[in-house]
C-alpha cells in the first residue's frame, strides 16, 4: 500500500523559513515516480507548488514560487523535500506530498494527508 507522510509544517512569521518532508512507505518505489508538493489554502482549489522529476534532473515550480521554493529528493531515504523561504501570508495553506506531478490534482491517486503551514505574524 502506498503511503505518504507530510512533516515540518508549523507557524511561521512572514520572511521566515520551512522545510517540508515526504516520507513514501516502504512498499513504494519512489525512486520510480515523479514527486509532487500542492497546497491547498482555505476555500480554494488545491494547486501545484513543485514537482520533481524520476532522476531529479528536471523540476517544476508554480507559478513565482521558483525564487522562494526548491524541491529535492534523496531516493535513498525514500524522501522528498520542499524547503520554503520568505514565506508569505499568502503562502499558508495545507501542504500535500503525492506521488505524481504535472497534472490536475484529480488525476493524481496517492496523498499523503498533509502538513499545515500558517504564515503570520
Amino acid at each position: 500500500q502506498v503511503q505518504l507522510v507530510e512533516s515540518g509544517g508549523g507557524l511561521v512569521q512572514p520572511g521566515g523559513s520551512l522545510k517540508l518532508s515526504c516520507v513514501a512507505s516502504a512498499g513504494f518505489t519512489l525512486d520510480l515516480s515523479r514527486i509532487g508538493w500542492f497546497r491547498q489554502a482555505p476555500g480554494k482549489e488545491r494547486e501545484g507548488v513543485a514537482c520533481v522529476s524520476v532522476g531529479a534532473g528536471r523540476t517544476l515550480y508554480g507559478t513565482s514560487l521558483k525564487d522562494r521554493f526548491t524541491i529535492s529528493r534523496d531516493n535513498a531515504k525514500k524522501t522528498v523535500y520542499l524547503e520554503m523561504n520568505n514565506l508569505k501570508p499568502e503562502d499558508t495553506a495545507v501542504y500535500y506530498c503525492a506521488a505524481d506531478c504535472g497534472r490536475p490534482p484529480k488525476y493524481i491517486d496517492y496523498w499523503g494527508k498533509g502538513t499545515l503551514v500558517t504564515v503570520s505574524s
